[in-house]
C-alpha cells in the first residue's frame, strides 16, 4: 500500500526531529500517536522505517531511500496548496504579458524576477507584438498586460504606468544609396534632407493589420513594413532601406559600424518616448498583474 498524504509530514517530521516524542510536539500530538502512526506506515509499506533498538529511533536505510521523494512530494503538495489559495484570491490560471518587439530588452525582467519569487508555480507567457497588435491583445483579454511605447492619444479604456523612456532614431547602413549618393555629391559631412528620406525605402515596424500604422514614425511613399524588430534590423543593415529603432537597441551595431544614425539637414535626429505598461480597465486585474506593478513602482521608487 502506497503513502497517504496525511502520512508524509508525519514520515518527515519523525525524520527532522530525531523522535517520536519531539515529531509529537511539532504536529501537535501525543507521542504515542505519532509512534502508532509510524507503526502503521510500516506494517502497511512491509518495511522497517525506523530501528528502535535504542533510545531514540533511528532511520533505517529504507527511510533514508525514500526521504528524498517524501520531501519532493511534500513541496508539491505544499505549492499545491498555495496555488490553490492564490487562485481563490484572484491569481491568474497564466499570466500573459505583449511586448512590443521594440522593447524586448528594455529592463522588465528584474521585476517579472521578483513577481516569480512570490508566485513561484505561476506560468508566464511572453508574446512579441508590434505595438497596435499589443494593444489588440490587451484589449480582447488574450493579453494581461502590454509594454509599449506611449500613444499618440489617450484611449479612456487604458490604465497605465510609465516604465522609462525610450529614444528612436532614424537609421541607415553606410552603404544605403542614397547615401552613397550623397556622400558622392557633398563629401564628407554629407547629410540628407528630409525629402531625400521620403523619397528612399522606409523599413517600418508596424502591425500584422495593414489598416494600423502610426503616422508619427512614417515618412516615406515606399515602404517595407515587419512586425520584427530583428527583421527590420537585418533589412536596414543589408542597406534595403532606413528605420526608426530604438537607441540602446541600435548602438552596439554603430559602433561597429554596420549601422549609423542618419545626418539630416535641418532637423535633429531622435524622438525620446515614455515607455508604458498598460492593462485594461474594462477587465478586472488579476493578483499577479496587480503586485507586477505594485513590485514596478516599488522598483522605481528604490531608484530615485
Amino acid at each position: 500500500m502506497p503513502f497517504a498524504a496525511d502520512q508524509v509530514p508525519l514520515f518527515l517530521a519523525v525524520l527532522d526531529a530525531g523522535s517520536f516524542s519531539a515529531a509529537a510536539r511539532k504536529l501537535g500530538r501525543v507521542p504515542s500517536a505519532v509512534s502508532m502512526a509510524v507503526a502503521q506506515l510500516e506494517a502497511e509499506l512491509d518495511l522497517q522505517l525506523f530501528d528502535r533498538s535504542g533510545r531514540e529511533p533511528v532511520p533505517t536505510a529504507a527511510a533514508r531511500a525514500l526521504e528524498p521523494q517524501a520531501r519532493l512530494l511534500a513541496e508539491q503538495l505544499q505549492q499545491l496548496n498555495w496555488q490553490a489559495s492564490a487562485l481563490h484570491q484572484g491569481l491568474e490560471e497564466r499570466l500573459t504579458l505583449a511586448i512590443a518587439p521594440e522593447l524586448q530588452s528594455t529592463h522588465w525582467t528584474g521585476t517579472l524576477a521578483q513577481l516569480v519569487q512570490e508566485f513561484p508555480t505561476l506560468p508566464i507567457e511572453v508574446l512579441a507584438a508590434s505595438q497596435n497588435d499589443a494593444l489588440e491583445l490587451l484589449h480582447t483579454g488574450r493579453a494581461h498586460l502590454a509594454l509599449v511605447f506611449e500613444r499618440p492619444a489617450i484611449d479612456g479604456r487604458e490604465g497605465f504606468q510609465e516604465m522609462g523612456r525610450e529614444t528612436l532614431v532614424a537609421v541607415m547602413a553606410p552603404s544605403f544609396a542614397p547615401w552613397q549618393k550623397a556622400m558622392a555629391e557633398q563629401g564628407p559631412k554629407a547629410r540628407l534632407t528630409v525629402e531625400q528620406l521620403a523619397a528612399a525605402r522606409q523599413i517600418l515596424m508596424a502591425s500584422r493589420d495593414l489598416a494600423q500604422i502610426d503616422a508619427r514614425f512614417v515618412f516615406a511613399q515606399q515602404r517595407w513594413r515587419t512586425d520584427s524588430h530583428q527583421a527590420a534590423l537585418s533589412l536596414i543593415s543589408a542597406g534595403l532601406g532606413w528605420g526608426w529603432l530604438p537607441l540602446s537597441r541600435v548602438e552596439p551595431h554603430i559602433a561597429a559600424g554596420s549601422l549609423m544614425v542618419i545626418p539630416v539637414q535641418s532637423l535633429s535626429n531622435g524622438t525620446t518616448l515614455f515607455v508604458d505598461w498598460v492593462w485594461s480597465k474594462e477587465r478586472p486585474m488579476g493578483l499577479a498583474a496587480r503586485r507586477f506593478l505594485q513590485l514596478l513602482r516599488e522598483r522605481q521608487a528604490d531608484n530615485c
